[in-house]
């Protein structure tokens, strides 16, 4: 009895062998090995971390470029619709036109309702520029307003009915707008105008009624 207990602790050669080799072959990472897959493992998520800061930047660019054309595109069709209507009289009683042109500032009158004058709101329309600012007048009491922010500058120029270029407000019959706006803030990669990404619109107006 005691033999046989003894027989079942003895392990085969074989058998020990076997086991030598599988603990040989399961050994770990060595230190230099960890380094190495560490070192690499930095090297590619500072690539993806400036692949992904590039992408941002050029998005958040991007999005000012749009917001500084929309606020162009909406100031130049406001400005163009209303001067495209200057001195719509139905009556024909109220004489109304362009009564003052400047460089960057026209105020022109429309009857709009018909009632044989030009005081009412929205009837004596002022558009000027001041500190960066389109502003606007409608005639409703409360003086200039701004409506465009970050405009860098407001142009008008004034034509006869021949093409001519005139300062003479009864002869005007066409009127070049001129607005260039900017972005809200600097682009640090932009190094012309201190940073600041401009756009500029034109647009001729021909105001149907300045003709009768």
């Amino acid at each position: 009895m005691e033999r046989r207990k003894r027989g079942l602790d003895i392990i085969p050669a074989g058998l020990k062998r076997k086991r030598n080799k599988s603990t040989k072959n399961a050994r770990g990472f060595s230190l230099v090995e960890l380094m190495v897959a560490l070192a690499v493992g930095s090297i590619i998520l500072a690539a993806l971390y400036s692949l992904f800061s590039a992408q941002n930047k050029s998005l958040s660019t991007q999005e000012l470029i749009v917001e500084m054309q929309q606020n162009a595109r909406a100031a130049m069709d406001m400005m163009a619709t209303e001067m495209h209507m200057t001195g719509y009289d139905p009556a024909g009683t109220t004489s109304s036109g362009i009564t003052s042109a400047s460089a960057n500032s026209i105020t022109f009158t429309q009857d709009q309702n018909g009632d044989n004058d030009v005081v009412d709101a929205n009837e004596n329309i002022t558009y000027s520029y001041d500190s960066g600012n389109l502003r606007i007048n409608r005639n409703t009491g409360g003086g200039a307003q701004p409506y465009a922010e970050n405009v860098e500058a407001l142009n008008f120029s004034y034509y006869d009915a021949a093409g001519a270029t005139t300062a003479t407000l009864a002869s005007i019959r066409k009127i070049k707008i001129e607005i260039r706006t900017r972005t809200a803030r600097k682009d640090p990669n932009y190094s012309t105008n201190s940073g600041y990404r401009t756009y500029t619109l034109t647009s001729y107006v021909t105001p149907r009624n300045l003709a009768y």
